[in-house]
């Protein structure tokens, strides 16, 4: 069972990655979900992604219940919706923009509801 955690993790880690270049495939939730099956897969690969100095520290805030601060929240609402609004405005086909539409607002709704904001320091 542990191997399949960490296999999924992995892939979960490159599809982050991929995130953070295509405007469809969300960063956050891979990168959640990596930190997930490592923690119950691999020790070492759990600590990897929690001290990575790219993104580790919002997982660790994130994980010990902090949440994100609200500049990041905003930089992360406000790039994925200038990169969906460009993606819906390229497609220009009603099915997709509607489907863009739907996950950005999903996407809108977890971070404002679900996620706690952290105070700045």
């Amino acid at each position: 069972m542990k191997l399949v955690l960490n296999l999924i993790g992995v892939l979960a880690v490159a599809l982050g990655v991929l995130g953070i270049f295509l405007p469809l495939l969300p960063t956050t939730p891979f990168l959640l979900l990596a930190s997930a099956c490592f923690a119950r897969g691999s020790t070492r690969l759990h600590n990897w992604l929690r001290t990575n100095p790219v993104f580790g520290k919002y997982l660790r805030d994130y994980e010990e219940g902090r949440g994100l601060p609200l500049r990041g929240k905003v930089v992360i609402l406000l790039l994925m919706w200038v990169s969906l609004g460009y993606s819906m405005v390229k497609t220009g086909k009603p099915v997709l923009i509607a489907m863009l539409a739907l996950i950005g607002a999903a996407v809108t709704l977890f971070l404002l509801r679900y996620v706690p904001t952290m105070r700045e320091q």
